[in-house]
């Protein structure tokens, strides 16, 4: 599969060079070297895996200017708020959520190493990029992980039009015995915030049915919807769609079910709290809960058993009838695999308006990088 054919507008970037432009940055803001590290490693890992609406597309926009702006901690401090030995209730203080979500998982698969299942959750929190990326960590551990996380409101209830409920993913991985997890990462909307800022970025418009304005009425520009959904005057459809015919309902009872783990068990703010401007517009931190599960599968099964068993279902899957026209069938983490095995050897593809971004910030910065694209 030729992932170039996707992105003729785009130049292909050094893995290595992106990912420690990313730290740089972050250090350049005060935040210690150590989690600046981790914050790259989760963001570079969403462009290793194609999923451009959460790598380097969103580290200027969703962090960096939060830093600038006060609205979110350089530097990242972890509180244990309320222990068992299978549980934990985290405060992240408003600082970096790849650090506190990584901190949270290791916390969860080393409670479940002793105990069989453990979960911990987490209140003041923020963005802390693919759900996916922590779920790897549990299936790599011989674990299946759990995750999900709140975010602004963007969903509207089924008959609503009022973005009330993030996209809140609720994402679940576990090992095969393939060369890639099963990893189902994917928001509780039809698209996702970071989806339609891709799309911006690209010059393209939306399909209908992703977006609707106050008065139920697709909507298809996505720099128009990305400043209705901040003003609350638009709102994503949840998975199924508009109304009940297509099913939205389910995705909007998963959405309401994610928002309520997110915050209940850790006391975090939800909803309309986490519309990140107070009522005079001045914004403010975005406070995020999320909740990480992890279950030990030497505790019911030999991994290497349920690995075969995993892998076999996923074969079966992919091995069964298609239908006409289409010539293959993927299993969940089948194509973010296989974009990794494009990528690392070609780089991450880098629209036009990401390169002047990026130019931008190297010389705000004075970094002294030398990107693809300068000289073109």
């Amino acid at each position: 599969m030729n992932y170039s054919d996707r992105y003729s507008d785009c130049i292909w970037t050094g893995i290595p060079l992106l990912k420690n432009f990313m730290k740089d940055v972050f250090i350049r803001l005060g935040t210690p070297a150590d989690q600046a590290e981790i914050v790259a490693e989760v963001l570079i890992t969403a462009d290793k895996k194609g999923i451009d609406s959460h790598g380097i597309g969103r580290f200027k926009p969703i962090y960096i200017d939060r830093i600038e702006q006060g609205t979110m901690n350089p530097v990242t401090v972890i509180d244990i708020v309320r222990e068992t030995d299978t549980t934990a209730v985290i405060d992240g203080n408003n600082g970096l959520g790849h650090v506190i979500s990584k901190k949270a998982v290791e916390i969860a698969i080393e409670k479940a190493r002793k105990h069989g299942t453990a979960m911990t959750v987490v209140r003041n929190s923020t963005h802390y990029g693919i759900a996916g990326y922590y779920t790897d960590i549990c299936a790599c551990s011989d674990m299946i992980g759990i995750t999900g996380t709140n975010a602004r409101p963007s969903i509207a209830p089924t008959f609503g039009v009022e973005n009330m409920l993030g996209t809140n993913p609720l994402t679940i991985g576990l090992p095969t015995d393939e060369d890639f997890h099963f990893s189902l990462d994917c928001a509780t909307s039809v698209a996702q915030r970071g989806k339609i800022e891709a799309y911006e970025r690209a010059g393209k418009r939306l399909p209908d049915g992703w977006v609707i304005s106050e008065k139920g009425a697709t909507m298809n520009d996505p720099a128009e919807v990305l400043t209705a959904l901040t003003k609350g005057t638009a709102a994503l459809t949840p998975l199924g769609g508009v109304g009940e015919d297509t099913a939205g309902y389910k995705g909007y009872g998963y959405a309401t079910a994610v928002e309520i783990l997110s915050s209940a068990l850790s006391n975090a703010k939800f909803m309309k709290d986490l519309n990140g401007v107070d009522s005079s517009g001045k914004k403010t931190p975005i406070l995020l809960g999320h909740f990480f599960i992890a279950i030990d599968i030497k505790s019911f099964i030999d991994p290497s058993v349920f690995r075969k068993i995993a892998g076999t279902v996923l074969r079966e899957l992919r091995n069964s009838k298609k239908a006409q026209g289409e010539e293959r069938i993927y299993t969940a983490g089948e194509k973010e695999w296989l974009a990794w095995q494009y990528r690392k050897e070609h780089g991450i593809p880098v629209p036009p308006a990401l390169m002047k971004q990026l130019s931008e910030m190297n010389m705000k910065y004075s970094l002294g990088y030398k990107f693809p694209w300068e000289g073109i």
